[in-house]
């Protein structure tokens, strides 16, 4: 179907569903929430086509007014001047309309639950672990975002071996979701005396949550195991067993869990780790079944790939993926200012999608 003919069936069934919410004692209350939402997902898109029709009307307006004023050149020219801006912009509106009708990301609105571990090199990469970990909780707070830490393992000297959060709000997946993937730090570490650049690096991985409905997990696929808590250099923290080791047997995917004094708490989060995880395979597999453009973009998520360098001399964080270097280092990762790469890593997803279309 070609746009026109989209569009054209778009506007009626708007007007379809306009027609039956004006009349809600018509509708039973499921088909009431599903008319509503159908709605809503159609209004943005239907506010792009009527900005897109306004915009059609007023170029053919003009051009027939220009045919019109042959005799008239002072009104020809009035008309000239208010034509060609409109026309450009045509194309800009024209692919806003075919990225609105692309098919979105089931997992955008979802949220989101975020994992970094320390990689290559030691203590150095402990430390930048802890400092990404802290850079995301900025800017969940910067977005308004809940962010909830899950399971952190201490190094003993402020830095992190692992750490989990979950994050809920509006879009987190959306907006979070390039952030998958290997960053490479360039740094002294306060310990060397020589004053030599180290390089280590930390995985960050971000997962779709998944709820209870997404990703059924039968008992008899875990094994739970149940024991005392340890925290840095392996001492008790704990006088119960209220740690909880979840492993589903079939993947043979492990979730520890030891945050939380009670052992209730630790396995539901456990558990909701577990299921986001499980989730994460089924989509990745489905998405590479879809379209090899996603790992092509922003990479798989598998931990492989390196994405950004964080080099401390000069200052500078460049991402790899879209070849966009900012120089102020210091500010993103301390106060999480993350937009301007997140903005541009989506416009380039964008443009990808548009160009496979």
């Amino acid at each position: 179907m070609d746009l026109e003919s989209n569009l054209k069936e778009l506007k009626k069934k708007f007007s379809f569903l306009n027609q039956k919410l004006a009349d809600p004692s018509s509708l039973t209350s499921s088909e009431f929430v599903t008319s509503s939402k159908e709605h809503s997902d159609l209004l943005p898109i239907i506010t792009i086509v009527n900005e897109y029709d306004s915009l059609l009307e007023e170029v053919a307006d003009l051009e027939a007014l220009i045919k019109e004023s042959k005799d008239d050149p002072e009104v020809k020219e009035i008309a000239k001047k208010e034509l060609f801006p409109k026309q450009k912009i045509i194309p800009e509106i024209k692919n806003k309309l075919k990225l609105a009708l692309l098919p979105k990301d089931i997992d955008d609105t979802r949220n989101a639950i975020l994992e970094v571990r320390a990689g290559t090199g030691g203590e150095e990469a402990a430390l930048f672990a802890a400092n990404l970990y802290r850079m995301y909780q900025r800017y969940a707070e910067k977005k308004g975002w809940k962010f909830e830490p899950m399971n952190i393992s201490h190094t003993g000297l402020g830095g992190y071996k692992e750490a989990s959060a979950s994050i809920s709000g509006t879009e987190v997946f959306a907006q979070l979701k390039f952030e998958s993937g290997v960053h490479r730090v360039q740094r002294v570490p306060e310990t060397e005396s020589s004053g030599r650049l180290h390089t280590s690096a930390a995985t960050v991985a971000v997962l779709p949550e998944a709820e209870e409905i997404d990703f059924k997990i039968e008992e008899k696929d875990l094994r739970i195991d149940v024991y005392r808590a340890s925290g840095p250099g392996g001492q008790s923290v704990n006088t119960t067993d209220s740690a909880v080791r979840i492993t589903h047997l079939p993947t043979g995917t492990v979730v520890i869990q030891q945050d939380e004094k009670s052992q209730h708490k630790n396995k539901a989060k456990a558990l909701k780790v577990l299921r986001t995880r499980l989730y994460e395979f089924e989509r990745q597999k489905r998405e590479n079944e879809e379209s090899k453009m996603r790992k092509s973009l922003i990479g798989s998520g598998d931990r492989s790939e390196r994405i950004r360098t964080y080099n401390f001399p000069q200052s500078r964080i460049t991402d790899h993926r879209i070849n966009m270097t900012l120089y102020k280092l210091e500010h993103i990762l301390k106060e999480g200012d993350l937009d301007e790469f997140i903005s541009a890593l989506v416009a380039a997803y964008e443009a990808e999608r548009l160009k496979e279309d």
